[in-house]
Order: structure tokens, then sequence, then C-alpha cells
């Protein structure tokens, strides 16, 4: 074999191990949790990389709930939510047992404060704002929902589904359905439902789709997010248009 052959070789056996890295990635986990959302430096929890699960491994756990409300103002933007929310997440319930995180949560206690704080809002807020508090109840829910089955098999976290309190009067994916209607049709929420339908996979996975897609301007947010986190449908708005029957806005 030629020097030149033994370098194209080694330098195509590198491409290949850097794209079934990034393939792994990407696709480690549950839909909710293992894909980062693209939030253009808006102000979120602490993070320390670009990887699903880059913890700042000196945050205080103990500030979190605090944070994370703090966080979650009627001016942030929807997707910047799902951002803060699954950084949440990360912390309070996957990190208990994912040695990889790097930080290791003590127990549930945080998880479901969080979730109580927020299911409490949700109840008291009969203003303009209703929709965004439903909308963070129901999308948390369902990541603590996607987070406790794998962490289950995984780690024979038998309780943990349980322990973590989803067994209440919340149904997540009803709770942002009802933050759409409120909303009058909202196309990030739109997206947001189709991530959640995609695991357990629902009916209505195509139609929320649909509608987030249709919603997107070339070049926003929330097309950019789009070919992200469904890239298998389509890597361009454009693409994803002519996959699910759109015609261009």
């Amino acid at each position: 074999m030629t020097r030149y052959a033994l370098r194209t070789l080694l330098f195509a056996a590198a491409t290949f191990t850097s794209i079934m890295a990034l393939h792994q990635t990407t696709q480690a986990g549950p839909p909710l949790l293992c894909r980062p959302f693209e939030i253009d430096g808006a102000r979120s929890l602490p993070w320390d990389g670009p990887h699903w699960r880059s913890v700042k491994a000196d945050y205080q756990i103990n500030r979190l709930v605090d944070d994370t409300l703090a966080l979650l103002t009627p001016e942030t933007p929807v997707i910047v939510r799902m951002e803060t929310l699954r950084r949440a997440a990360i912390y309070a319930v996957w990190s208990l047992n994912d040695r990889e995180v790097g930080y290791v949560a003590r127990d549930l206690s945080t998880a479901n404060e969080l979730l109580s704080r927020l299911r409490e809002r949700a109840r008291q807020e009969n203003g303009r704002h209703q929709a965004l508090a439903l909308f963070d109840i129901g999308y948390l829910t369902e990541t603590f929902k996607q987070a406790a089955p794998v962490m289950q098999e995984r780690h024979q976290l038998r309780a943990l589904q349980r322990d973590l309190k989803l067994d209440g009067d919340i149904d997540g994916y009803a709770s942002v359905i009802k933050a759409i209607e409120r909303r009058r049709g909202d196309a990030v929420m739109e997206f947001a439902a189709a991530i959640i339908a995609q695991h357990p996979r629902r009916a209505d996975l195509r139609a929320h789709l649909q509608k987030a897609v249709a919603g997107a301007p070339d070049g926003s947010l929330l097309a950019r997010n789009l070919v992200i986190h469904f890239n298998d449908r389509g890597k361009s708005v454009a693409e994803l248009r002519a996959q699910l029957g759109l015609a261009k806005n």
C-alpha cells in the first residue's frame, strides 16, 4: 500500500468515526433529553459544552428550582423554555445514575419540588400567561416520563416513575395541547408536541410536525431546530415541507 493510499484510508476511517460519534451523541437517549435545542445564546441553566449532557459540574442543585422558575418568564421564547426544562431534567433526574454526566443529584427531591412548583403555577394562572404555565408543566412532565423508563431499564430503578410523582392529575401531553389551543395555534408548541409524540409514538405526530413546519419561516430559530430534531425526514425546511406534502411559504 502506498503512503498516499494509507493516508486516504486513515482519513476515511477518522471521518467515519467522527460521523458515528456524532450520531451516537444525537441518538443517545430519549428525544426530549438527548438532543439540545439551539437557542442562539439565550439565557438558560448553566451548561458546559455542546454535548446533550454537558452539565456544569460545580452547579449547586439547591438553586435549580428557583433558577428554572426565574428563567421561565412570560417573555422567554418557547424554544428557550424547552432547552431550560431539558437541562433541568438532566440535572435533577438523568444524572442520578448516568455516570457519564459527571454530576450526581442525591435524590429526586429537587425534581419533585420543580414538578410541584410548576404544577401549582399552572393551577393558579388564569390570565393571558396561562398557556405558558400549562406548557411548562406539561413539557417537564413528559420529559421526566421519557427519562424514567430508560433509567429503570438500564439501572434497575423500578420505583423511579412512582417516586417522581408522575402519577398525579397532570397529563403532560394533554397539558401541552391545551396550551396550543389557548394560543390559538403556536408553531413552536406544535414542534414541542411533535417531539413528545415521537416517544411513545402517537398518532398525531405527523399533524403536529406539519403545523410546526408550516409555521417555520426559512432561517428562523424554529426552522433550524426542526432540521436538527427531524433530520431523518429532511435535511432542510424545504425537504421537510416536501416530505410532509406542504407547499412552500
